[in-house]
Formats: C-alpha cells, sequence, structure tokens
C-alpha cells in the first residue's frame, strides 16, 4: 500500500472514519467581504494589497479596474 500522508487519510486510516466536523480555518476577507478560508484560490492586486477569491477576479477586474470583457470579432 502507498504511504498515503493526506491528512484525512490519516484520520480515517487511523480512527475508521473521518471527522466531519472539522471546521475550515477562518483566514480573513476578501476586497467584495467575502469570507476567505485557510486553502481558498485568491489574488492578490499588487497594486493596492487587495486580496479577491480567485472566483471573484472577473468582478474585481471589471468593477475595480475597468477592465472590459468582449468577444473577438
Amino acid at each position: 500500500m502507498a504511504n498515503l500522508k493526506h491528512p484525512k487519510v490519516t484520520e480515517i486510516l487511523k480512527t475508521g472514519y473521518a471527522n466531519l466536523n472539522a471546521q475550515p480555518e477562518y483566514f480573513g476577507t476578501d476586497y467584495f467581504g467575502n469570507e476567505v478560508l485557510k486553502g481558498d484560490s485568491v489574488v492578490i492586486d499588487p497594486s493596492n494589497g487587495e486580496m479577491v477569491l480567485e472566483v471573484n477576479l472577473e468582478d474585481y477586474l471589471i468593477e475595480v479596474k475597468g477592465f472590459q470583457f468582449k468577444t473577438a470579432d
């Protein structure tokens, strides 16, 4: 058997079940006020240090930076 080191796999092998009550660790809030949890993918704006969840990057670029997304003709 392979030497698996993922914490959830280790816990299951040790106890026989996963700890489904484990809460993700809070990291902060992004530009839009969304909760960021440890392990979430974020983007940092180097011009001002703002943190944005990666899933909200397009909104940030449009609303804050004025980017326009278009389809090439």
